[in-house]
């Protein structure tokens, strides 16, 4: 009897130690977060777009096959995903500012850093609702400027600094209409992330940082299923099928760095079983 009670003593401590492993989050040097625009999951794993750049990045990263949207139209999922909450806006209208905490306040509190590159926008600190293919629902980190971030982190695209090892700890990159499908098309979005996060993405696998790639939402035809694309030294090359959302996305960047959950995040779990051993 002492001999069963020490074989599964023994069991129950390897069973404990290996879900212990398999919750371990990595901890890059940089995040980057790429944000694209209405498409459904199917419309971009599409057979027809097999050359593309996202379909190479697919190929070296970790593909979520039922990685969701929380709702339409785009601006409120910028909004989860900034912040773990919708902040009650249900339309794409100009928003307001806001003083609630959010990814980047957390950052900061916590003695990192955080920017927001967003293409098109017409100065450090802008707070225009548009300028040209600029849009400001698609730049959740301006909504909270003045109050929980300084002007500073709100930054042009063309700011995005050539030496990577400069980055923030976490950036959003907000690619404007034309290039982030919603104005453009599939092809125009991939030559921009082709020619402007490739050289990041090579960089990255020997500096330890990661790339999220991740749609807001899909075409009203897939349940809101959308693309999310984990790219990195610390991931493994494949595809999941566990279900995510952008509370997942959230929950995930806030326990990699040990930083509290944020509204709805707190009851989503962070993303698991795609990281390398270390």
């Amino acid at each position: 009897m002492k001999l069963t009670h020490r074989y599964l003593f023994a069991l129950l401590t390897l069973t404990f130690a290996l879900v212990a492993h398999a919750g371990k989050l990595p901890r890059p040097d940089h995040v980057v977060v790429v944000i694209e625009e209405n498409r459904g999951y199917s419309q971009i794993m599409d057979k027809l777009h097999s050359d593309s750049y996202i379909h190479a990045l697919a190929k070296r990263g970790m593909l979520f096959t039922q990685s969701y949207g929380v709702s339409h139209p785009s601006q409120p999922n910028y909004l989860a995903l900034f912040s773990g909450s919708t902040q009650g806006v249900n339309g794409n209208a100009c928003p307001n500012l806001y003083d609630t905490d959010n990814l980047a306040s957390a950052l900061l509190d916590a003695g990192l850093s955080f920017a927001s590159f967003a293409e098109s926008l017409p100065a450090t600190g802008d707070l225009s609702c548009a300028s040209g293919a600029y849009q400001r629902k698609h730049n959740p980190a301006a909504n909270w400027q003045g109050s929980r971030l300084p002007a500073e982190a709100n930054k042009r695209f063309a700011d995005f600094p050539q030496d990577f090892a400069r980055l923030p700890t976490v950036s959003f990159v907000i690619p404007d209409q034309d290039h982030d499908m919603h104005d453009g098309s599939f092809y125009a979005a991939d030559v921009w992330l082709k020619t402007h996060i490739a050289p990041y993405v090579d960089w990255a696998f020997k500096h330890n940082s990661l790339l999220i790639l991740i749609w807001d939402e899909d075409d009203f035809k897939e349940g809101n299923r959308v693309v999310t694309l984990l790219v990195g030294p610390m991931v493994k090359a494949g595809s999941s099928a566990q279900r995510i959302d952008h509370y997942n996305v959230l929950r995930t960047l806030l326990d990699i760095y040990g930083l509290p959950p944020l509204g709805a995040s707190r009851d989503a779990e962070a993303i698991k079983g795609v990281w390398k051993k270390r």
